[in-house]
């Protein structure tokens, strides 16, 4: 793999305080967070979380930033209803959350029933939502699918942004199909530097416009969950997001 399958760091962190602007709605049976630009845009982003999900504030005060620089933004649960609360207390089994067992449906957050939710996202920015060019961003474990619908047989997103990326195959991340840009945290079981420099060679494989940053004093989960009243982390989160709009100005 590319980045190692996820554990207990993807679901600690500290609560960010803030009021969201966005709303929520369905498209179909599934929920979404929407915040839309004072100006219309034809420019949107689908970020796809980590397994805290959509309802989590903080992902969705990044929505509302994305919204405040001219951007439709969207964020879909993509648990059917199961993410994992953040600092899940008590006993936890990741592998049987990954395998349906605590979702009362049996659902897996697997790709054969995430795929199809993504889909629907991307038809919904660009029909109903008219945008004509669309950034997608992944947080973690959402980081695997902004890879995966950025592969030719897709084609459903022009750009892609990864932070601290998890679960993200080798065959995946070489057959990617546009520009893809990474935020990558210093000490990260997830994400280390052999992943790290093993992504970066396959990148370069690609052929495609690639950037790697490396943000020092911070662990996976930073752009996120990170505790913003420490100052590397404040830096690290800021900046990170300064990247993916920088990225996105230039191939949106």
């Amino acid at each position: 793999m590319a980045s190692s399958l996820p554990g207990p760091c993807c679901y600690q962190g500290v609560k960010h305080a803030g009021v969201a602007k966005g709303s929520l709605s369905k498209i179909g049976d599934i929920e979404i967070y929407t915040v839309h630009p004072e100006t219309p845009s034809d420019k949107g982003v689908l970020i796809l979380t980590d397994i805290i999900g959509h309802r989590f504030i903080n992902v969705q005060l990044i929505a509302d930033q994305f919204a405040a620089n001219g951007y439709t933004a969207m964020i879909p649960d993509l648990f059917h209803g199961d993410p994992v609360p953040l600092n899940r207390p008590g006993e936890f089994d990741m592998q049987a959350w990954r395998n349906g067992e605590y979702h009362p449906t049996g659902t897996a957050p697997l790709p054969e029933n995430i795929d199809p939710i993504i889909d629907s996202c991307i038809t919904e920015l660009r029909t109903t939502l008219d945008c004509k060019k669309i950034g997608a961003v992944g947080y973690c474990f959402g980081a695997k699918y902004v890879v995966r619908h950025l592969q030719p047989e897709r084609g459903e997103v022009d750009a892609g942004f990864l932070a601290h990326p998890s679960h993200v195959t080798e065959d995946e991340l070489r057959g990617i199909n546009g520009p893809l840009a990474i935020a990558a945290a210093e000490t990260d079981r997830i994400f280390p530097a052999e992943k790290r420099h093993q992504s970066e060679s396959i990148l370069q494989e690609t052929g495609k416009p690639y950037q790697i940053s490396l943000f020092s004093g911070v662990a996976h989960g930073f752009a996120v969950r990170g505790d913003i009243q420490e100052r590397a982390v404040r830096f690290a989160k800021e900046t990170a997001f300064i990247q993916c709009l920088q990225w996105f100005g230039e191939y949106l």
